[in-house]
């Protein structure tokens, strides 16, 4: 068995969890983990136990999670279940073996009517069961252990899975014309920033709830008009109010969220939501 400090990875297929597996190499003092919810599923307190005891890991990086915002209005039980249960399992069971764990939750946590960046001190009260299934994770995660880490983050997208920015491309080859919400403020968060973050605050561990996004306030309109710059295609993007796009899930019109905690305790520089938006679309490209 290596003598190398353990992390685990839960979520490891989706877009977080494949940004730290691409880094992972640049890290050989750790020996990584990462598991998808076949391998582990977290609502399964048993098996997480077991796995737990075998493994021995020094941290847990739980990137599981129910994330279909729309479909968590009708399958409440379910989101509950993955983002607030099975997080309160995870962090008991980390707890009991020494695990340190950090957790990653959402700007959705706000009701999305604040007019500046959100602090982590700012009073909750999600709008939708995603928001809502989200905070009991935190809140049961804090409980359960209290030497967690917490990162909220916001509108998060990859050259992995499906996210906006692969939407948005896919959409403007496709169609002469996508219309895009110009009503709804926030800041893009490139997952591959996220995962070094997250590596650093395993460095200089200090429990709490951080907020983390790229530098920038946007619409989604201009976050589409950006991504059509960058691949220079001439797609029309027309802006429209959230009236004109209804969805089953309501949606924060202001998602911005204060960086201030994590830049001063962790000595972080964030990067600029353009620039990372540009190395992000050149890796697509290229798949």
């Amino acid at each position: 068995m290596s003598g190398k400090p353990k992390i685990v990875v839960t979520g490891g297929n989706g877009q977080l969890g494949k940004e730290l597996q691409e880094i992972s190499s640049s890290y050989l003092q750790f020996q990584f983990y990462f598991l998808s919810r076949e391998d582990m599923p977290i609502d399964q307190f048993e098996l997480v136990r077991n796995y737990f005891d075998i493994l021995k890991p020094a941290y847990c990086i739980n990137c599981a999670a129910y994330t279909a915002v729309d479909k968590a209005e009708s399958e409440k039980e379910l989101a509950f279940q993955v983002n607030g249960e099975a997080v309160g399992v995870l962090a008991a069971v980390c707890k009991e073996h020494g695990t340190k764990i950090i957790h990653i939750s959402t700007d959705y946590v706000f009701n999305g009517q604040g007019t500046y960046p959100y602090t982590e001190n700012f009073p909750t009260d999600p709008i939708n069961v995603y928001g809502a299934s989200k905070l009991e994770g935190e809140k049961q995660a804090i409980q359960l252990n209290p030497d967690c880490v917490i990162i909220r983050t916001s509108w998060v997208y990859s050259s992995f899975g499906k996210n906006f920015v692969k939407t948005m491309m896919r959409l403007m080859n496709e169609k002469d014309e996508v219309k895009v919400i110009n009503d709804q403020v926030g800041s893009p968060t490139y997952a591959a920033d996220l995962a070094k973050v997250i590596l650093k605050i395993i460095h200089d561990w200090k429990p709490g709830i951080y907020n983390f996004s790229n530098e920038g306030i946007i619409t989604w309109y201009e976050f589409a008009v950006a991504i059509k710059e960058m691949i220079n295609c001439p797609c029309d993007v027309k802006p429209i109010t959230t009236s004109e796009y209804p969805t089953p899930a309501k949606r924060p019109a202001y998602s911005v969220l204060d960086k201030t905690r994590i830049q001063e305790t962790f000595g972080i520089q964030l990067k600029d939501w353009k620039n990372s938006l540009a190395i992000c679309i050149e890796k697509i490209k290229k798949q």
